[in-house]
């Protein structure tokens, strides 16, 4: 075995993380003065923590440092001749239950989002099948560019899991968000993952997700939609890759492309949607209904644009006719798989969720309230809760990813018990 493997002092096997094994990832960025702080906590917890550097980490924080408080030597060459003669990156990919990059600079984050494997931390992340938890540190400015958030959105799509950055004042002297999370969150947050949010196993099933709301054309120019952003669909198909599924999913009209490794059918109109979805359905063994489908469309399309007539009074009326209910088709085919529905209410949310469960014969049905505009439609957060036969669980308002894992975690028990 490896240097950076068989040395260094073992864990105390007390703690909340006894025997967890983290590999945490410290990138060239002022904020690189807290991952030796980060260690001491992971270790007082009873994890065992091998430190792997950037280049330029090491211009703000020394090997010495973080070896002490890891006990293990720090790993940051990818061409380390003692290390390598193993394949030594493999196999700390290999040992890794959890690799936490802190802080993550955007030039780390854009490296991480292209795929690039030219230094040992970006490798490592390439060849791990661990998740894969990310701390942004960086000046407000750079955090918000569009460059930086096109490659948060793609190591989200790729299952990777975020938290911060924090928002307040900065050694640049500028006030936003870009702080990296403190490590007594960051702690808390690694607690709660293998607490609650084990990478739940879908090996060897299919699952089907739809994801995205429907467009019902009016005319060539107009239609009918709602403000489903997709996120929540995209975030449950990349999870459940990771978990060991093959996922189809089956996209309305989203600004988001596709997860890595997912099959993805495109529509626009519920009917497109429907007809996709029955298609498929006999080969799959879990059915997912994230997207939020239009329950009307207008009776006719005009062929041409429809015009503002001078002079006209009252307005215009649209005749709309009822739109196929894909996940009741879904929970009446005859080859029926696990049916997991999503309701976003407005009002008597628990109330009117249980009512649609039991009238639609589901599996399952997690329920999100939308009235509150920090989760659902558009956010990046989510809180639900699911409903099913005889019981109901809470997941906690958190990232979208976060409450994907949790969700498939309850329809790998719920699959399990049958």
């Amino acid at each position: 075995m490896s240097e950076g493997i068989s040395e260094g002092t073992v864990s105390n096997g007390r703690g909340r993380l006894a025997g967890r094994r983290i590999l945490l990832g410290v990138s060239g960025g002022i904020a690189a003065y807290k991952a030796p702080l980060l260690v001491r906590r992971l270790r007082d917890e009873g994890a065992e923590v091998q430190v792997v550097t950037t280049a330029n980490a090491e211009r703000f924080v020394t090997r010495t440092t973080l070896q002490a408080v890891s006990g293990r030597p720090v790993r940051s060459d990818l061409w380390d001749e003692a290390a390598e003669a193993a394949m030594g990156h493999i196999e700390l990919a290999r040992w890794a239950e959890l690799v936490v990059l802190a802080p993550a600079t955007a030039d780390l984050l854009a490296r991480l989002a292209a795929g690039r494997a030219d230094a040992l931390l970006c490798t490592l992340r390439l060849a791990t099948r661990s998740p894969v938890l990310i701390a942004p540190a960086m000046n407000v400015a750079m955090w918000e560019h569009p460059a930086t958030q096109r490659n948060v959105e793609t190591l989200r799509r790729d299952g990777c899991l975020f938290v911060g950055p924090d928002e307040g004042p900065m050694a640049c002297g500028e006030f936003g968000p870009g702080r990296m999370a403190e490590p007594e969150a960051l702690l808390e947050r690694i607690v709660r993952h293998f607490a609650t949010g084990e990478r739940p196993r879908l090996d060897g099933r299919h699952v089907l997700i739809t994801a995205g709301p429907t467009r019902e054309p009016i005319d060539p120019v107009r239609y009918v939609s709602n403000h489903s952003s997709g996120k929540q669909g995209y975030a449950l198909a990349a999870a459940a890759r990771a978990a060991g599924a093959r996922v189809t999913l089956v996209s309305g009209p989203v600004a988001l492309s596709p997860p890595a490794g997912v099959e993805t059918i495109r529509v626009t109109t519920a009917q497109e949607m429907h007809d996709a979805v029955l298609e498929r359905v006999a080969d799959c063994d879990v059915f997912i209904g994230v997207a939020a489908v239009a329950d009307y469309r207008p009776a006719d399309v005009a062929p041409q644009k429809l015009k503002k007539t001078a002079g006209r009074s009252g307005g215009m009326t649209l005749s709309l006719v009822e739109n196929p209910d894909i996940i009741a088709a879904v929970a009446r085919h005859p080859e029926r798989p696990f049916v997991v529905g999503f309701a976003a209410e407005t009002e008597n949310a628990l109330e009117n969720a249980r009512e649609k469960r039991a009238r639609k014969q589901l599996d399952l049905i997690a329920v999100n309230d939308v009235s509150d505009p920090t989760i659902g439609f558009e956010s990046d957060r989510n809180a639900l809760t699911l409903i099913w036969e005889g019981g109901e669980r809470r997941i906690d308002r958190a990232s979208k990813e976060e409450v994907a894992n949790a969700l498939l975690a309850l329809i790998a028990e719920r699959l399990a018990g049958r």
